[in-house]
């Protein structure tokens, strides 16, 4: 997949956000209140990424996951912080950090036009 196919498949803000490394404003997301079950994929090439059983309420204006499904993801240092990318399409997710309330520790800080809900 290459940056026409990208800029062809999502709309200007996923584009900033997944392959520009933007962010969104906190709050401002769509599944960041969501409390349905299913599978949250990217948006960009439908990897499944996260369970819905994995995400919380952070409060922190971003929808949050305490853990991702095994392989979807992949991690690369980002000055101070470590960046969540799609281990298939590469896009931007969001950063993890280490101090989630769950019992992993961990907190998928991501954004919301990175994510399609695939309803169980």
């Amino acid at each position: 997949m290459d940056e026409e196919h990208f800029k062809k498949i999502l709309t200007p803000k996923q584009y900033k956000v997944m392959r520009e490394k933007g962010t969104e404003a906190p709050f401002a997301g769509k599944y960041v209140h969501e409390n349905k079950n299913g599978i949250y994929v990217c948006s960009a090439c439908q990897n499944q990424l996260f369970t819905s059983d994995a995400k919380f309420d952070s409060k922190t204006g971003w929808p949050s996951f305490d853990q991702a499904i095994a392989g979807s993801v992949e991690y690369k240092p980002d000055g101070n912080q470590t960046e969540i990318i799609c281990a298939k399409c590469k896009s931007h997710l969001g950063h993890i950090f280490l101090d989630g309330p769950t019992k992993t520790g961990k907190r998928y800080c991501i954004n919301s036009v990175c994510l399609d809900l695939k309803e169980k």
